[in-house]
């Protein structure tokens, strides 16, 4: 006879709940990245902490974009981006690139940036960055999952220091590492 057991203690009676999915999700500790993209000669930002690497043969990574963003409608018209992850202290540029309205023009001004071969931004003192052309796109409820072949990864040039720290995001607040 097999084995029966009890519904663990606070087991959901009901379905999930999107703030219950958003508390729980919470407390999983993920770095945080500028994605960008060029389009029509207009260069766009997010901030995600959706990203991640899928494979190593070929390279491949992704990020989740929100269908009702301005830069949803920019990197898919694009076919390229770039990733650029902070380094801690990047809390205030996580927040710029995160601010729904912002306007496109002088949104760069406050950060160092240069242009990678892509001709996306890669944001300067990035812990690393990454160039990506789009391989597919993937609906995926109100987000879309976008699939990228890197093209190119930036990495420090001096790696004798120790490495620099990252801005995590943790319980709904940015972190740095002590």
């Amino acid at each position: 006879m097999p084995e029966r057991h009890a519904a663990p203690p606070g087991a959901p009676l009901s379905a999930p709940t999107a703030a219950q999915l958003r508390r729980a999700a919470s407390r999983y500790a993920t770095g945080v990245a500028i994605v960008t993209t060029r389009v029509d000669g207009v260069d766009h930002a997010m901030t995600a902490n959706s990203f991640t690497t899928v494979s190593l043969d070929p390279l491949l990574a992704l990020v989740c974009v929100e269908r009702d963003s301005r830069f949803h409608e920019a990197v898919l018209g694009a076919g390229s981006w770039a990733v650029s992850f902070l380094a801690e202290g990047g809390e205030a540029t996580a927040r710029w690139f995160a601010t729904r309205g912002r306007p496109l023009a002088g949104q760069f001004d406050a950060v160092a940036t240069r242009r990678g071969t892509n001709g996306c931004l890669l944001l300067a003192g990035a812990l690393a960055g990454l160039e990506l052309r789009t391989v597919q796109v993937v609906p995926a409820g109100d987000h879309d999952i976008v699939l990228g072949e890197v093209t190119a990864v930036h990495e420090p040039s001096d790696d004798t220091e120790e490495p620099a720290r990252p801005t995590v995001y943790f319980a709904s607040r940015f972190h740095d590492l002590r």
